[in-house]
């Protein structure tokens, strides 16, 4: 098994990150528009979709300020049964994101694109958070045929 890890700081506090991890509201504002479901209950079902595809991630864990997991149920078959971890701290004025898309079979070429995209999506985040303005799927950097 391998894994995407991402760390990236945000000048906030936890439970701004927090909030922004766990309703599709404000998950919309960063990853994607196209974003539905039920992301603040554990065992709720979140569904994402993109101009090339998508998601849909069951919620696994909850524990405010300092841990989200998800699952993935449907997508293409690299990201199924592969789980998306969010670990937050604050230190001091900032809220460090320890980001995990973990259980990866084999490092394919979609492997690199996604981790490649889950950068930029985190750099989407920590803007959203900072300066009140996200770069969602459709308004993100296009890097590929698979976008």
């Amino acid at each position: 098994m391998v894994d995407i890890l991402h760390r990236v700081g945000i000048k906030a506090p936890v439970a701004q990150v927090y909030a922004a991890l766990t309703t599709a509201e404000r998950i919309a504002d960063w990853w994607t528009t196209d974003t539905r479901g039920n992301g603040d209950d554990v065992g709720g079902t979140l569904r994402f979709r993109f101009g090339a595809g998508g998601f849909d991630m069951k919620v696994l864990e909850l524990d405010p300020g300092t841990r989200v997991l998800w699952e993935v149920i449907d997508g293409p078959g690299e990201w199924i049964g592969t789980h998306v971890s969010w670990n937050l701290e604050q230190v001091g004025d900032y809220t460090i994101v320890l980001f995990g898309h973990q259980g990866w079979k084999e490092p394919v070429e979609f492997m690199h694109h996604c981790s490649t995209k889950w950068a930029l999506f985190l750099m989407s985040l920590k803007s959203l958070i900072e300066t009140g303005t996200g770069t969602p799927d459709p308004r993100d950097v296009k890097i590929d045929n698979w976008n």
